[in-house]
């Protein structure tokens, strides 16, 4: 049993390091206060305890949820990690915690808070990557593609083996703005990199002829009798048309403004 302590765990941010806070918390039966990285760190009269990156250590905790708890219980704690909601380290030790004592069941224990909030966080992030699957959009830069997305959670590696199976004979690269990271792929092989900052180059006159063309495509398409702008947003929130060619917001890029609606007037009775 963890008992709560006034302790503040600070460890590197990876996923091995919040293992190993894991680790710490049943070697010392405690339940820290708070788990912050070395980029989230605030000042505190509580003790901080610096959790160093154990291999070992993190490998031990990783090896006993399959046999201890189950698959899926493994599978959701590496999905949690992905997950961009607070205190999810704290979530993952009371998810492994509430696991060894429960066993397989625990994944379907949707009445228990805990539980509750780690479904919501991993069905949040499976239905953010489902959705960039299909709003990615590349553009051509240097015989190579290259898209910017701005997600809420971490979902390069989810999408990985969705693009490079579907792009597998060409060369693209995907950053994530928000967590300075990119996907790369190139001959067959892919890469998550870090990257801080990414700045493309300017399109050139083929890719801007192939992004006029793309938009009077999707404004042809339109059936101007049925636009409904709330039913848009809730099929495509709009937090995603930034990064959709054909919903930005710019009237260099996309042309002449339509010509405003003339209201229709009745005629006196």
């Amino acid at each position: 049993m963890l008992v709560p302590q006034d302790v503040i765990y600070l460890y590197d941010g990876s996923y091995d390091g919040a293992l190993c806070c894991v680790f710490e918390a049943f070697r010392a039966h405690e339940r820290p206060r708070e788990i912050w990285t070395e980029d989230t760190a605030q000042p505190s009269l509580c003790q901080t305890k610096q959790i160093w990156t154990d291999m070992e250590k993190a490998n031990r905790v990783a090896a006993v949820l399959r046999p201890k708890i189950s698959a899926r219980a493994e599978e959701t704690v590496a999905s949690l990690y992905w997950c961009a909601v607070p205190q999810k380290e704290l979530l993952m030790l009371d998810f492994i915690a509430l696991g060894l004592k429960e066993g397989r069941r625990v994944t379907t224990m949707l009445g228990d808070p805990v539980i509750a909030a780690v479904a919501d966080a991993v069905k949040h992030l499976y239905k953010e990557a489902h959705n960039y699957k299909g709003f990615v959009r590349f553009s051509v830069h240097d015989n190579a593609l290259a898209a910017v997305i701005e997600p809420k959670n971490y979902v390069l590696p989810l999408l990985r083996n969705h693009f490079c199976a579907r792009y597998r004979n060409e060369t693209f690269l995907i950053y994530d703005k928000t967590h300075g990271a990119a996907l790369v792929y190139h001959q067959g092989k892919s890469e998550v990199l870090p990257i801080e900052k990414l700045e493309l180059p300017a399109p050139d006159a083929a890719e801007q002829e192939v992004r006029a063309l793309y938009r009077q495509f999707f404004r042809t398409i339109a059936i101007e009798a049925r636009e409904n702008p709330r039913c848009q947003m809730n099929h495509v929130p709009k937090r995603y048309w930034s990064q959709m060619l054909e919903l930005q917001e710019d009237e260099a890029l996309l042309g002449a403004p339509k010509e405003p609606k003339q209201l229709k007037q009745r005629a006196p009775q």
